[in-house]
């Protein structure tokens, strides 16, 4: 049954510091930063300039956009009743579902006006509606009546999203162009991105299963789930040595490889414990920084 959007579970009266970061997701902002920093940096391996401001506004509009984004599912998820147990959902630390989807909504209302900013200097809507496009991905992941990521279909969103739309619309703001060598980048940075997403429901299954989220894990079951986690991790890497052969990444992308600890040491401890969430709570967030490292890497090699 679907909550009413002022109902809300009990929760302390004084919560703790660790559930209000854990609520902020400050690591969770790469996710929005790494996209622009690769396809800028594609751009710049392209035309060696970088116009500072467009890179700039993009950023910060980037970041409030997801800003919106994980309000708006917290907001969501608390409709459906599936964050019943999720204490450091931000709308069950404050009870005001109200408050928070006034707040996710001058986040969205800031972030494209930057985009639209970048549009109007360039005189060009491309960018706009890539971001546009974005924003109604990201809207119908959990919104209602989509919700399509209860059908096990966020991790697709969320590739598109983040990866060839995400990039490619960074390389076109610096460029007003397109670039066939950025398509690689964009899959790394969409199926890396997708990665944090899947992490996340390992821990979950049995809230997702009360609230009929029919997420990947779910789906496959955790054991299964767990097995393709190495598989997906290989696909990354495996691209970014034939992008480096076929000289669409410079030499200096096989840099990349420093994360490999990282991607062992996340596939090897959901392997062993893929049915006890009471270890994975955080666990999402070592893919958080195999993301980040992966991203930073691809990104700094790019320029160099």
């Amino acid at each position: 049954m679907v909550k009413s959007l002022t109902d809300y579970p009990e929760i302390s009266p004084t919560p703790s510091r660790k559930l209000w970061m854990a609520a902020i997701k400050f690591p969770m902002y790469s996710v929005a930063i790494i996209p622009i920093a690769t396809g800028t940096a594609i751009a710049y391996r392209n035309t060696g300039e970088i116009n500072w401001i467009v890179f700039w506004a993009f950023l910060i509009s980037a970041v409030l956009i997801l800003v919106w984004e994980n309000l708006c599912n917290d907001v969501f998820d608390a409709e459906t009743g599936i964050d019943i147990n999720k204490a450091h959902s931000v709308v069950n630390l404050t009870g005001k579902k109200n408050l928070i989807f006034a707040i996710a909504n001058i986040c969205l209302l800031l972030g494209i006006s930057g985009v639209l900013a970048i549009s109007w200097l360039q005189q060009d809507v491309v960018v706009v509606s890539a971001i546009a496009l974005c924003c109604f991905l990201g809207y119908i992941y959990q919104g209602p009546p989509f919700r399509l990521g209860y059908q096990g279909w966020g991790e697709v969103l969320c590739f598109f999203a983040f990866g060839p739309l995400g990039v490619s619309a960074a390389y076109y703001s610096q460029t007003k162009s397109w670039s066939v060598g950025s398509i690689a980048a964009a899959i790394i940075v969409g199926i890396i991105t997708s990665l944090i997403l899947f992490c996340s429901h390992f821990n979950q299954v049995n809230d997702d299963l009360a609230a009929g989220k029919r997420s990947p894990v779910v789906r496959l079951g955790t054991k299964r789930a767990a097995q393709l986690l190495p598989w997906v991790c290989s696909v990354i890497y495996a691209i970014t040595i034939i992008a480096i052969v076929l000289h669409f990444f410079p030499t200096w992308t096989a840099i990349v490889l420093i994360s490999l600890p990282i991607a062992w040491r996340l596939c090897s401890f959901i392997s062993e414990n893929h049915d006890r969430a009471e270890l994975l709570l955080n666990y999402r967030f070592i893919a958080v920084a195999l993301h980040f490292v992966v991203g930073s890497c691809l990104s700094i090699s790019l320029i160099l």
